[in-house]
This record gives structure tokens, C-alpha cells and sequence, in this order.
């Protein structure tokens, strides 16, 4: 048995990319997508005819060009989307623009205009989660989309704040990213961190805990992993997002997982319960200065990834088949 096949037994394995021929390769449960994942994924000539139909519907609608460009950015995660929903048998992700990160109200409707157009599609809102990032917020934006039977998906997650907060406001599923963890301690030591003692693994393994032993219902997927050994040393958690590389790595190599992460495990942990408020969750988060920057970053990143996309697609550059 592949690594992989004995991770699936214990974890839900979802795909990190926004590669269609991968999924079909590896078989996740789910997939996820984001406006990095997008970029690459477009320009590939295999799916240059989604681009083409969401630059042609946006183009239909007869809009000026900043609001046509913004429908033609929604039409292409869509249709994306709805191609990965043929091969997932569960749900996928899909981004909301990250200049709506700090704009409750904007995001809420937003959220609203890309499930409607899965929904115009044909596409049931229970196969979908929209990805939101955990800024104080987004996460009031994905409450109010919950009680709406809109699922969400809380993204750019680093601090232990984000995840009580998230938790209270009911949230379908939280992605707290790993790697990126990783990375910022090991710039600050200035060496590699053993595998014992990576903080990525850590923060993960305290909200899992933390989540169980209190009996919240929001599902934890860890994500942007570096190492097979961080993903392993989270075999357990709800789910497990992971790229086409290290699922490629996973399915080569035989072996069999045991789970790190239980709910038994977790009931029996330390910790108490806490309640975050507004000005509560802001000091907390701050207090965690890698949680601020990499928040910060990851924003700018996604933000400046879709300002990419739309330049290429709708530039002279891209040329329409």
C-alpha cells in the first residue's frame, strides 16, 4: 500500500492545486483553489478554453472594464471549479478576491454572486466552500454566510486567535497553513527545524486539540505543506490539503500511516475554553508577530496574484483561440 492510499484511510486528502489533470491522477476527496493556483493553472493550453468562455460571458454582459473585469476573474473560478467538481466526488473551494479582506459586507456579497453562479450551473451550494481570509473580517463575513447555508472555508490561517474565532462563528472549515509557519521560524533560527519541533505541525495538532476536546463542529484541514514529514505528523486531522508533488511523492512511496492526531487524544489534552470579542481576538492575534506578518503577506500575494491573471487574460498579450 502507497503512503498515500493509507493516508486516505485516516484523513480526507484534498488536492492543492488548481491542475485538473492532477486530480484526475491522484483521486482527492476534495480540491482547492486560489488566485496563485489560478495563475499558473490558466496558462496552461489545455484550459485555455475556460478562459476563453469566462472572458466571453463577461464580455456579454456589456459592463465598463473595471466591473467587466471583475466578472471575468469570478466566471473563470467558476468554471474551474465546475470542471474539478466532475472528478472530485466532494466539494471545492473557491476564493473570494482578497481587496475584500478587511470589507465584511463586500465579501458577503460577493460570496453570494460566485455561489449563484455555480447554482446557475447546476451545481449544489452543499458541493461548494467559499474561501475567505481570517481577518477579524472575514471571519464576521463567514458567519453570517453560514447562517445562510453558504460553507465556508477559512484561508491565510496562522494564529491560534483566527482558529477560536473562527470556531465561534460557526464556520464549515478552517486552513491553516503549515508551510508558511515553517518557513518564518526557520528564517528566524537561521537553520532547519527538526521534525519534532516544527511550529507549523504545532499549531495545527493545538487547534485540532482544542477544536475536539470543545466539541466545535468547524473541521481543520492543514495546509501548504513543505516536508512529507509534516504531513504525516498530522495523519488524523480532518483533512489534509496537499500539492501535485508531494501527492506524487506519496503515492510512489509504500508504507503505512498511523494516525498522530485522535479525538481521544484530543478530549484528553490540555486547555481552556476562550472567548474572543473583537477587541479580544485583534490583541491576541497581535501578540503572535508571525501571525501578522504572514497574514499581511499572504493577502498581498493572493491580492497581487488576481491583479496578474487579469492583466494576462485581458490584455493583448493573451490571444483568444
Amino acid at each position: 500500500m502507497s503512503l498515500l492510499d493509507s493516508l486516505k484511510q485516516v484523513t480526507t486528502v484534498v488536492a492543492d492545486t488548481g491542475d485538473i489533470e492532477a486530480m484526475r491522477q491522484f483521486k482527492p476527496q476534495d480540491a482547492t483553489t486560489n488566485p496563485s493556483l489560478l495563475l499558473k493553472a490558466a496558462q496552461q493550453p489545455q484550459y485555455r478554453p475556460l478562459v476563453d468562455a469566462a472572458l466571453a460571458d463577461s464580455d456579454r454582459l456589456g459592463l465598463p472594464e473595471v466591473q467587466r473585469t471583475e466578472a471575468f476573474m469570478d466566471r473563470l473560478a467558476v468554471n474551474f471549479g465546475r470542471e474539478i467538481l466532475k472528478i472530485v466526488p466532494g466539494r471545492v473551494s473557491t476564493e473570494v478576491d482578497a481587496r475584500l479582506s478587511f470589507d465584511t459586507a463586500g465579501s458577503v456579497a460577493k460570496a453570494r454572486e460566485i455561489v449563484g453562479l455555480y447554482e446557475k450551473a447546476g451545481i449544489d451550494r452543499e458541493r461548494l466552500l467559499i474561501k475567505l481570509g481570517s481577518t477579524w473580517e472575514g471571519i464576521q463575513a463567514a458567519a453570517q454566510l453560514e447562517r445562510e447555508g453558504i460553507h465556508c472555508n477559512l484561508t491565510l490561517l496562522f494564529s491560534f486567535a483566527q482558529a477560536v474565532a473562527c470556531a465561534e462563528a460557526g464556520v464549515t472549515l478552517i486552513s491553516p497553513f503549515v508551510g508558511r509557519i515553517y518557513d518564518y521560524h526557520r528564517k528566524e533560527r537561521g537553520t532547519e527545524i527538526p521534525a519534532e519541533e516544527d511550529p507549523g505541525v504545532q499549531s495545527v495538532t493545538r487547534i485540532y486539540n482544542y477544536y475536539k476536546k470543545f466539541g466545535y463542529k468547524t473541521q481543520v484541514m492543514g495546509a501548504s505543506f513543505r516536508k512529507i514529514e509534516q504531513i504525516l505528523n498530522l495523519a488524523g486531522c480532518d483533512l489534509l490539503t496537499i500539492s501535485p508533488d508531494l501527492l506524487e511523492t506519496l503515492q510512489r512511496t509504500d508504507g503505512e500511516v498511523t494516525p498522530r492526531l485522535t479525538p481521544a487524544a484530543a478530549r484528553a489534552s490540555a486547555g481552556e475554553k476562550l472567548m474572543l470579542d473583537e477587541k479580544a481576538y485583534r490583541f491576541l492575534h497581535n501578540q503572535d508577530p508571525m501571525a501578522v506578518e504572514k497574514l499581511s503577506d499572504g493577502i498581498r500575494r493572493f491580492y497581487d496574484d488576481a491583479r496578474k491573471l487579469e492583466q494576462w487574460a485581458t490584455s493583448g498579450v493573451y490571444v483568444r483561440v
